[in-house]
């Protein structure tokens, strides 16, 4: 197949353009670099650098393309409490100018990567597709929102549509930004040091984590899969950890005794979160393979090998 892959240089996007490079596709693939790191990408993949919203630029890319991976997004909760219109132009904004194209062009098919975020705070879990959404901040919301625009221009302009929410993804050469890193990344450092692992909330919320191999898995089933026009699936581990648990696995994995702070004072966000997975049994065989304390032991060794490689 011939793919394109928006976000292609981020952690989920470069995880699936090299997959697929891998498994014989032909594979280009945009991003803007503002999170991204081309250098993750295998030579086979066919990078270029650009916005989401430049419509000209697409309209070249996508050229007999036969599906498109709608990766790239801005993802930072907190960060989309301050910018909510930034979150908007580029998850909102850049997701219908994607769209426009695609139907200019004439691309059929899209899959794009939506969030467990959208859901929030749910009384009854796992949670499944069916349930309200109950969104808690901007980003959830920009991405919800494209779900809607993603599936209502679809079915308008005949254009193949699967949204894939996916919930906490981790996994080796996830992105650690000095401000709001991602939890399991900044656990594993700090734990590796030795130095404190901070907790918001009381660490009793429960979260579902995802390891990229089986995400990639969930994704590429879709390109190809001919029953799931207009569905939109959870992709998930099925498990629901609390983030004390996972504080302690992680010092069980990297045999240290990081000290664990609980700031209760700050939001630790919904209080449980699970991703039923009946639809991706049904529509997609999606089976997820990686148990977390194996997924974080392979993060672990595979980052501290890359932290000795880059420090010789």
């Amino acid at each position: 197949m011939r793919i394109f892959i928006t976000g292609a240089a981020g952690f989920i996007g470069s995880a699936l353009a090299n997959k697929m490079v891998k498994e014989g596709h032909s594979v280009r693939g945009l991003d803007d670099l503002s999170t991204g790191d081309p250098d993750r990408l295998l030579p086979d993949v066919e990078f270029i650098r650009g916005d989401i919203n430049d419509r000209p630029k697409l309209w070249t890319l996508l050229q007999d393309v036969d599906c498109v991976y709608h990766v790239a997004a801005r993802v930072v909760v907190p960060e989309s409490v301050l910018y909510p219109r930034e979150y908007n132009l580029v998850n909102v904004g850049g997701t219908v100018t994607l769209m426009e194209a695609m139907r200019d062009v004439g691309v059929r098919r899209v899959v794009f990567t939506s969030s467990g975020a959208i859901y929030g705070n749910q009384s009854s879990q796992p949670v499944k597709e069916s349930a309200i959404p109950q969104p808690r901040s901007p980003y959830a919301v920009s991405k919800l929102s494209a779900e809607y625009y993603i599936h209502t221009i679809g079915g308008l302009w005949g254009i193949e549509t699967v949204n894939l929410r996916i919930f906490n993804a981790y996994g080796p050469g996830q992105q650690l930004p000095p401000t709001h890193p991602p939890v399991i990344p900044y656990f594993l450092k700090q734990a590796h040091s030795n130095s404190t692992l901070v907790v918001h909330g009381d660490g009793t919320q429960t979260r579902d984590y995802i390891y990229i191999d089986d995400v990639v898995n969930g994704l590429m089933t879709a390109s190809s899969t001919s029953n799931i026009n207009r569905e939109t699936i959870n992709l998930g581990s099925g498990r629901e950890t609390s983030v004390r648990e996972l504080t302690r696995l992680v010092a069980e994995i990297t045999g240290k005794s990081p000290e664990v702070v609980y700031n209760t004072r700050n939001d630790g966000g919904p209080s449980r979160m699970c991703a039923d997975l009946t639809l991706a049994r049904e529509k997609l065989n999606f089976y997820p393979l990686t148990p977390l304390e194996i997924g974080l032991q392979n993060m672990y060794e595979s980052d501290l090998r890359l932290r000795i490689k880059n420090s010789n």
